[in-house]
């Protein structure tokens, strides 16, 4: 076999980014798009020693676990990978790729298949989107999303995935910018004004943000604008992002107020949270809000237990454990954040949560060493790269009964797992929850307990 063959094959697994994994004439090839059990067509693209990619051209014969994407722009768009499986296939998916890792990276050898946490409806789950904005070839602005693995966008102001209101923004915004002929950002020679929009909604509070990054500090006939999106119900909050920067990164570090308030407030459970436009909240606070729950049932507060919560962010989670924990320690490296935190911590009466700014590597060590604070319970919530190996350290020099770590990339889980199990903790349970329907993304939440000496 070689590129530009056109082969015909049947799909046996996935791949952990939901490609389909085929063989022909003994040698695996990987086929965006594919699902298991199709029957099909396919043109390969490259080839390696071992194993090759190709792109599909035919379903010959289709899966019993196929199913037609609701959105018409699945297959270019790079933020969905598996909307043509059904939402069933999908969670099994998920809950073998959490297994596989477990059990092959951690050396989990008795574990089971963990359940997974699914949603009723798995659409319109998320509370915050980026629009990217940019112009067409025959000179028009646009916006939507970037197809896959490229900056270049895909026309589309409706996802499936983000809330109904989108649309309608991004509408308003798009006529706005016709009207008063505002150009978009261009990231090949840094001019132009707009660059993306960042809409946020409050599930429970039904409050909606709009924040505009720019490449300046204002638009064009910005209070025509400002009417104009007020006419939206729920509308809260309007501001400016300055990003005059060349660079990927979406948010500058800059705000200005344009309208309302600077941020929106929302709720999982019982716990009132504000958010603003550079806060990091989960995108999916109906599962969110399951996923939390289970951390809370994993670590087993009985009223009187320290804990200390790394990664904290704007203490989510943090707050959460505090309703049954007699003190609560969290910890995040962003500034902001733990501003956002404290703020929250005050909104709810919260008395019993204490923040720090720093890495988590750096701050456990410190207050272990230098004032004495242990820890019960950890709990660990750590960007996708896992835990730094010096946390991991002194969490285990702090002797805590159980560590619950939450994690958004079952591989790196799996690593700091099997570190911890060379260093006298167990795994006794792991759930997944599916906060990403649509994706190949999953999160897992696990239980470890101090091995009996």
């Amino acid at each position: 076999m070689k590129k530009d063959d056109i082969i015909e094959l049947t799909i046996e697994d996935l791949g952990i980014d939901g490609e389909g994994i085929g063989k022909a004439d003994g040698m695996a090839l990987f086929v965006k798009d594919a699902v298991v059990g199709d029957w099909i067509r396919a043109k390969i693209m490259k080839m390696k020693k071992n194993y090759g990619y190709a792109r599909l051209l035919e379903v010959l014969e289709p899966s019993p676990v196929r199913c037609t994407p609701r959105c018409e722009f699945a297959r270019q768009c790079g933020g969905c990978q598996l909307q043509a499986m059904t939402y069933e296939a999908q969670l099994d998916f998920k809950a073998k790729k959490v297994w596989n890792h477990l059990t092959r990276i951690g050396g989990l050898t008795d574990l089971a298949v963990p359940e997974i946490i699914g949603m009723e409806d798995p659409w319109r789950y998320r509370n915050k989107a980026q629009f990217p904005f940019g112009t067409d070839k025959e000179g028009n602005v646009v916006t939507g999303f970037y197809a896959a693995r490229s900056h270049n966008i895909i026309p589309c102001t409706e996802c499936w995935l983000g809330v109904e209101e989108n649309r309608e923004i991004l509408e308003k915004i798009l006529a706005h910018l016709k009207k008063f002929r505002i150009p978009a950002y261009d990231e090949k020679t840094g001019k132009g004004l707009l660059r993306h929009v960042l809409i946020r909604k409050g599930f429970t509070t039904g409050e909606v943000m709009v924040c505009l990054i720019l490449n300046g500090k204002t638009m064009p006939k910005m209070e025509q604008l400002v009417e104009s999106l007020r006419e939206i119900p729920g509308m809260t909050s309007i501001t400016i992002n300055v990003n005059t920067k060349n660079t990927n990164v979406i948010m500058g570090t800059e705000m200005i107020s344009v309208w309302g308030r600077d941020y929106i407030t929302d709720y999982i459970g019982n716990i009132k949270y504000q958010i603003s436009p550079l806060s990091f909240y989960q995108v999916n606070p109906v599962q969110t809000r399951k996923l939390y729950e289970t951390a809370l049932e994993y670590a087993d507060l009985k009223g009187n237990e320290t804990v200390w919560d790394l990664y904290c962010g704007i203490g989510t989670i943090s707050l959460f454990l505090a309703q049954k924990a007699g003190k609560v320690y969290g910890v995040e490296i962003v500034p902001e954040a733990i501003a956002d935190a404290k703020v929250n911590a005050k909104l709810n009466g919260i008395t019993n949560a204490e923040f720090f700014v720093g890495k988590a590597e750096e701050v456990l060590p410190e207050k272990y060493k230098n004032e004495g604070i242990y820890a019960d319970v950890i709990v660990v919530d750590p960007p996708r790269k896992g835990c730094d190996l010096a946390a991991l350290e002194t969490m285990v020099k702090m002797h805590p009964e159980r560590i619950v770590y939450v994690s958004c990339d079952s591989a790196t889980l799996a690593r700091d797992v099997k570190w911890l199990g060379e260093h006298g903790y167990e795994v006794k349970k792991v759930k997944a929850c599916d906060m990403f329907p649509g994706t190949v993304h999953v999160e897992t939440v696990c239980l470890l307990s101090r091995k009996a000496q």
